[in-house]
């Protein structure tokens, strides 16, 4: 999990040598940059430190999550968040008049296991769903394309892989995307101080906004998305509760500064939702709901038992996958742990939404993502 306060005091039992460990090429990459072309914006530095073509923490296949990883999230309670999410991608597949070719797109995949869990379930509880699915994930990075072909090779007649995204009709999922996108901080630039890297005083451009990444990855996907949903699971707030919180994470613990372990730390900021939702409004998509992920999988839950009785596959007569998960059910319901800290934002263009999608039936309040 990620969802914390940003910048906690280091442990006192760490050594030296663990606080201050980064990838020395990438740090000289920077530097070199730094000396040649003055202090640059905090947005640039985010970018090579975790997606340098070969040396940043995500694209190098670095990052690791779980237990002995970096950090927790919903993948890593196992296949239960996964199959979840299954029964609200049929949702939509039936929204869609259960088209043939229905595609799932996927940024941010990781390692493939969230595709993986999507695909075994609707293997074995939605036939109809699972003739119709084609997944595709949008992936850039060799090592990282190698590693979700290694855990969907039993799926691989299902699945494809794209370097950026192309024109689908379907559902794109991110699950952890945008608070790993580069960000500018107001005010502030890194630049050096010897060959030690520092914030350093700026003036803001007015024409570029600190999420300007995350909204022109709104851009993107509008363009791209004939008809159908888009779902993002992430961590963040609306306007009205905003407040800019970079943190940085390595094996567990929040560093002091995103100048520690530089290549081998993660470093992420809280979404403000308010201006995601707006610009997909002003892009032509509509919001479809808007809650934290305690009460989006609470809705997925309590009308699965109804889907058993109509909708297309049913989960048939074996019991539900989360009846014998309550461990793990717990951590992404509860409020302490991953329940309230993300919240789930849903969108759609070009579809006739009679309801609301089950994920959003105890939703306590939609027009807090716009505010308007």
């Amino acid at each position: 999990m990620r969802a914390a306060p940003a910048f906690l005091s280091l442990d006192v039992g760490r050594s030296a040598l663990d606080v201050f460990r980064l990838n020395p090429e990438l740090a000289q990459f920077i530097r070199d940059r730094i000396r040649a072309h003055g202090p640059v914006p905090f947005a640039w530095f985010m970018k090579q430190a975790l997606y340098h073509s070969e040396l940043g923490y995500y694209s190098s296949g670095r990052a690791a999550i779980g237990r002995r990883g970096d950090y927790f999230t919903n993948v890593s309670v196992g296949p239960l968040f996964g199959q979840l999410l299954t029964f609200q991608f049929v949702e939509v597949w039936e929204c869609l008049g259960k088209i043939d070719n229905f595609v799932v797109v996927e940024e941010g995949a990781h390692h493939g296991e969230f595709a993986r869990d999507v695909l075994a379930c609707a293997c074995e509880r939605f036939p109809d769903f699972f003739a119709a699915l084609r997944y595709r994930i949008v992936e850039p990075f060799a090592a990282l394309q190698d590693r979700q072909a290694q855990t969907l090779a039993s799926f691989d007649d299902k699945v494809e892989w794209l370097k950026s995204l192309e024109p689908f009709v379907g559902l794109h999922f991110s699950n952890e995307l945008l608070d790993a996108m580069p960000v500018n901080l107001r005010g502030k630039r890194v630049g050096l101080a010897g060959d030690e890297f520092v914030f350093v005083e700026c003036s803001d451009d007015p024409e570029t906004k600190p999420n300007q990444a995350a909204l022109d990855w709104v851009d993107t996907v509008v363009a791209n998305l004939q008809r159908g949903f888009v779902i993002a699971i992430d961590y963040g707030y609306p306007r009205s509760q905003f407040r800019e919180s970079l943190q940085v994470r390595a094996q567990h613990r929040l560093l002091d500064s995103p100048f520690e372990q530089i290549g081998h730390a993660d470093i992420t900021m809280h979404i403000n939702w308010t201006d995601i939702a707006m610009r997909a409004e002003a892009n032509g998509l509509r919001i479809a709901g808007f809650t934290d992920q305690h009460h989006f999988l609470t809705g997925i839950i309590s009308e699965s038992g109804r889907g058993s009785q109509n909708r297309t596959g049913a989960w048939g007569q074996s019991p539900l996958p989360w009846t014998d998960s309550t461990r793990g059910l717990q951590k992404m319901l509860h409020p302490e742990m991953l329940g309230r800290a993300f919240q789930v934002l849903a969108l759609h263009k070009d579809v006739d939404l009679a309801g609301a999608l089950s994920g959003f039936k105890f939703a306590r309040e939609s027009r807090v993502a716009r505010e308007v």
